[in-house]
């Protein structure tokens, strides 16, 4: 990475396949990276957010970026008014920038409990969850009358 480049630690949808990817079109790619276990991902609908002091190792790729890159993605992402950008803590010791929400802001949000954006319930190609135990089955009997 040159001097002039900043280390951003992107974990929703601007990873590589995402739809906002193109933000990131002029970064160089720097790989697959994860947060320490002191995160939550949360889902916010149209993006994801990351949360300071969760439990949750948080999974995302690693991009150099232009200091004029990074200016043009904070507006993108309301920062410093919705995400905050600071630096994290990556697994394998290197700090990075990445963009995140307050814990009250989150209140309420759904969590993406593996801390991996592409697994998130409901997501192409995520892990299904099986809505047929008996407590939601009990459910659909009690609260739908056509059952």
């Amino acid at each position: 990475m040159t001097t002039s480049e900043i280390a951003l630690f992107v974990y929703d949808n601007l990873m590589k396949g995402e739809d906002q990817h193109e933000w990131l079109v002029s970064a160089r790619p720097l790989g697959a990276a994860t947060t320490t276990p002191q995160y939550a991902l949360v889902d916010l609908g149209t993006c994801g957010a990351l949360v300071e002091g969760g439990l949750v190792a948080v999974t995302g790729e690693l991009y150099a970026l232009s200091p004029a890159a990074l200016a043009a993605l904070d507006v993108h992402r309301g920062h410093p008014i919705l995400h905050r950008r600071a630096a994290v803590r990556l697994a394998d010791g290197r700090e990075a920038q990445a963009y995140l929400l307050s814990m009250e802001q989150a209140a309420g949000c759904r969590r993406v409990r593996d801390g991996d954006w592409r697994k998130r319930r409901g997501a192409p190609g995520a892990v299904r969850f099986r809505d047929n135990g008996p407590l939601v089955s009990w459910a659909k009997r009690r609260f739908d009358p056509s059952r």
